[in-house]
């Protein structure tokens, strides 16, 4: 059976090939501690399928180049083809129409002490 990888491509600017970044974790043997390994892989790529960021599936074949060895076998998933609403205005609330308040409009337009002191206070700063 054909080993089968799984990665991400890192690089489509060769014709037909991609580069593929396959991560794996790993436990220490010592110290039990978990860490990430990153291989890359060139991928042969027929059609020029693939472009970065995909998610793809590769087969182990015979040796198609000095350092190729995996073909592509599916697309699994596209670069920015994530979830996409089609309102996107769906979660913003709407505003209503306000209500006219009926406070009456002369408590808004007294003046307050501490306003009318101000000019006071420079009167005097400048006559100094």
């Amino acid at each position: 059976m054909a080993h089968l990888l799984t990665g991400v491509v890192t690089s489509d600017k060769p014709d037909k090939t991609v580069v593929i970044s396959v991560t794996t974790r790993k436990t220490h043997s010592l110290y039990k501690k978990q860490y990430t390994v990153n291989t890359k892989f060139m991928v042969h790529d027929e059609k020029n399928e693939a472009k970065v960021g995909d998610l793809i599936a590769a087969a182990e074949t015979r040796p198609l180049s000095a350092r190729k060895r995996y073909i592509l076998t599916k697309v699994l998933t596209k670069a920015g083809a994530h979830f996409e609403e089609a309102d996107a205005t769906a979660d913003v609330p709407q505003e209503e129409p306000k209500a006219e308040s009926q406070k009456p409009k002369a408590a808004a337009a007294k003046p307050s002490a501490s306003s009318s002191q101000l000019p006071a206070k420079a009167t005097e700063g400048s006559a100094k």
